[in-house]
């Protein structure tokens, strides 16, 4: 009987959204009388920061500070139709629809701010601090703050855009089936080091490299914490989480989160994340969707490291102790 130690590696790819009628989303975006942006969607955040990655994407295309922009993710009642937050399409899907809805929305900005330095509004450009400036003669300037004052109250203009991303829908060919999912793919690869004890079936998981290509990193902290605890969530069903350990027989089943296992801060990995960025060519400013892929590649890397360490393979999830054992001894058996 020993403690036998070995590593497992495993890649995927994983669509971005899905081909489902278009898999349309659509937003809008208004500026208030005092200059700051609203962005109005039904997407919403689940934690793992929607709201910011949208501000920035608004703030980013009209030329104002993050900090400018609000963003409200109301309801389906209220606000403007999208699909849903799931398949890793938020930030693509929504952030495409706000980058539409920004522009036409800076567009009568500029407009505005035109009439009132008596310019064309093609002569313009933003500084990104809340000022509109005349390209080549900085010192004629307007802030956007006197800039949505003149469009509510003199110009009589809304400072408002629609946006609505759509993607080209794929059909399935006849004679093979064959379509197009999706325009864009997110990759990982994962090498995770275990421990076994071949006496007692426990793996001990010691450490857990991530490689991640996620087009374009909108805000780099976040998709670090994003990543990293994808990671550990992936090690938890890699080889804790289950409702109905032997289902469809709901017998030692779980009855509540006091009986529902998880690893805890001691159970968890030394973790190692590399971000890849290859902007997507229909993404918002590159991203494409890391959201449910970054809890993934680390099962199979688990269960390759499991069979590396004691030759047995487990194909059923949780990988726990007990169904370790029952391999070993049905290998010993033969």
């Amino acid at each position: 009987m020993a403690i036998r130690r070995g590593r497992g590696v495993a890649a995927i790819n994983y669509p971005t959204g899905m081909n489902l009628g278009g898999d349309p989303t659509q937003a809008l975006v208004h500026s208030t009388p005092t200059g700051n942006f609203m962005v109005t969607l039904s997407s919403v955040d689940l934690g793992q920061g929607m709201k910011q990655i949208m501000a920035q994407i608004c703030a980013e295309t009209i030329g104002v500070p993050t900090d400018r922009v609000v963003v409200d993710t109301a309801d389906t009642d209220t606000g403007p139709h999208c699909m849903g937050t799931f398949a890793s399409r938020g930030t693509h899907r929504a952030g495409n629809a706000v980058i539409q809805a920004a522009r036409e929305a800076r567009q009568v900005m500029l407009e505005v701010a035109a009439e009132e330095l008596e310019v064309n509004a093609s002569d313009l450009e933003t500084d990104g601090q809340g000022n509109i400036l005349v390209k080549g003669a900085p010192q004629r300037s307007i802030s956007i703050f006197d800039v949505a004052l003149s469009a509510h109250f003199k110009r009589g203009r809304s400072i408002s855009g629609r946006g609505m991303f759509l993607i080209p829908r794929s059909y399935p060919e006849k004679e093979t089936g064959a379509m197009k999912p999706s325009t864009c793919y997110a990759h990982a690869c994962t090498v995770a080091e275990v421990e076994v004890d071949d006496e007692t079936g426990e793996v001990t998981v010691l450490t857990v490299k991530n490689v991640f290509e996620i087009g374009r990193a909108l805000n780099p902290k976040m998709v670090e914490q994003q990543l990293v605890g994808g990671s550990w969530m992936g090690i938890s069903h890699a080889l804790y989480e289950t409702t109905e350990p032997y289902y469809p027989d709901r017998d030692h089943g779980g009855t509540d989160f006091n009986q529902y296992l998880m690893p805890g801060p001691g159970d968890l990995a030394q973790t190692e994340i590399i971000v890849l960025e290859r902007p997507s060519a229909d993404g918002p400013f590159g991203a494409k969707g890391p959201g449910e892929m970054c809890a993934n590649p680390q099962i199979p890397a688990v269960a390759n490291a499991v069979f590396d360490a004691v030759g047995v393979r487990i194909d059923t999830l949780p990988i726990t102790p007990e169904r370790i054992l029952r391999a070993l001894k049905a290998q010993a058996s033969n």
